[in-house]
């Protein structure tokens, strides 16, 4: 396939193709548009969060489409967004470097809102700040140096808001986020993908019709970034297709103590994407329906298999497919392969 060049227009997918409400086993529990607002203060009304958020872009070979929105639940019951998400361009022209970041709130936490924002812009900044430096990185496939200075800038990041959270007098586990990102630069030459973060969520990649399941384990991976690097086989060896990773783990042993919960370990993934690739990131709110029912897989298979990107009002369609049994913030990030 020729890679058109950057000031051709890419063709948008058409809004006329099929859609539907919801799927599962039967229509959600709760409407499907906001019901309540969340309280406002009249001194506070810059910590108020918009229901949705929606954006978009395209460079090099890659178009963006990226959203956040209130889940059901949160519309329902007046409650602000718990996910924040941040897209920025560092830098200029095939030099440039765009961040897309997300993060989730603790549960049940009044401040979660404001610590997803503040996750997501500590990454902003200190990814910023190296732009120049982390753009050439990934064009040279230092993978090592991608690893090590970016689970230092998470770190950081992360520890900024363990400091907010004392300043404020509140507990860390009451004032902490998931932070999940990714990376890709603005050269029409490097198809170097980055993806780095901590907690929930997932990483999946639609090829060739099907998808994959590519979140990172989290044991020391080594060597440079590789097509394909760290996905699932495509069928098992008793010839059974693979298609996603539902995680299951193996449960506690009865005669142990339970352990500690561990500190959330750093995930890291960079591979090179291949032409008609579309890669997903999303918090736990679209990651669990997707591996829960095979049917949104499906039904985004037809969505983005044709076509070419969809214009940012189908895919917030499309990312707003609604799965009774779950109704938690959404908040995705899609990337079109040319």
């Amino acid at each position: 396939m020729s890679v058109p060049a950057p000031y051709e227009p890419v063709p948008v997918a058409s809004q006329e193709r099929p859609s539907v409400a919801h799927l599962g086993s039967g229509p959600p529990t709760y409407d499907a548009e906001p019901t309540a607002l969340p309280p406002a203060d009249p001194d506070g009304l810059d910590d108020l969060v918009s229901d949705t958020v929606l954006d978009g872009a395209r460079y090099g070979t890659s178009t963006l489409r990226a959203v956040s929105v209130r889940g059901d639940s949160a519309r329902y019951r007046g409650e602000p967004r718990r996910d924040a998400l941040l897209t920025a361009r560092f830098g200029t022209g095939e030099e440039a470097l765009v961040l897309v970041a997300m993060a989730t709130g603790a549960r049940a936490t009044p401040g979660a809102h404001r610590a997803a924002a503040e996750a997501c812009r500590w990454i902003g900044r200190a990814v910023g700040r190296s732009h120049a430096r982390l753009a050439e990185d990934i064009r040279a496939a230092r993978r090592g140096d991608l690893k090590s200075g970016l689970h230092r800038l998470t770190d950081r990041s992360l520890g900024k808001l363990r400091a907010s959270a004392a300043e404020q007098g509140v507990e860390p586990e009451d004032y902490t986020a998931s932070l999940r990102c990714l990376l890709l630069t603005a050269d029409p030459e490097c198809r170097t993908r980055v993806f780095f973060g901590v907690g929930d969520g997932g990483l999946f990649r639609l090829r060739d019709g099907e998808w994959q399941d590519i979140e990172p384990r989290t044991g020391d991976i080594t060597g440079e970034p590789v097509v394909g690097f760290g996905s699932l086989p495509h069928e098992t060896p008793e010839g059974d297709r693979l298609t996603m990773d539902l995680g299951i783990t193996t449960p506690p042993s009865p005669y142990e103590p339970a352990p500690a919960p561990p500190r959330a370990p750093f995930r890291f993934r960079a591979s090179v994407a291949r032409p008609g690739d579309t890669l997903l990131l999303c918090t736990g709110g679209l990651a669990d329906p997707l591996r829960g029912e095979p049917g949104l897989c499906e039904h985004l298979t037809t969505r983005w298999s044709t076509g070419g990107p969809p214009g940012l009002a189908a895919f917030l369609a499309d990312t707003q497919v609604r799965v009774k049994g779950y109704a938690d913030d959404r908040t995705a990030a899609a990337v079109w392969e040319a």
